[in-house]
């Protein structure tokens, strides 16, 4: 990539994040402006402790989005020794099926309520 335009998506970057950062600092006043009046609530005064915090999430992700693009370049280095090489993950364990309980006898109203459901079956079919 040629460096101007490096420089230009830079330059671009940092406009969104201060345009963000301004727009949510003008909500955050005009939430505390409904606060201070006499209709306000806590809710806005809640608000006025957000914006601010919504205007700076877009810096906060192109810096974390920079930081991993860094750690996975570093990762990529041939210069792998064994302590970074990462250790061998044995293969999971098949699990059992649990034994199916002993059933219990069947008592005489539940065999015949069984026998109920049969022949409703057998007369939808």
């Amino acid at each position: 990539m040629p460096a101007s335009s490096v420089t230009l998506r830079r330059l671009g970057i940092a406009g969104v994040c201060l345009v963000s950062l301004a727009l949510c600092c003008g909500l955050a006043w005009w939430q505390w402006e409904r606060f201070s009046s006499a209709s306000g609530t806590f809710q806005n005064l809640g608000y006025v402790l957000q914006w601010p915090l919504f205007g700076l999430f877009p810096a906060f992700m192109f810096w974390r989005i920079r930081k991993l693009r860094r750690q996975a370049a570093e990762a990529d280095t041939p210069e792998q020794t064994a302590e970074t090489v990462a250790p061998e993950v044995p293969a999971p364990r098949r699990r059992r099926a649990p034994e199916p309980a002993p059933s219990a006898p069947e008592d005489d109203e539940l065999a015949a309520y069984n026998k109920y459901l049969r022949e409703l079956n057998a007369r939808d079919k």
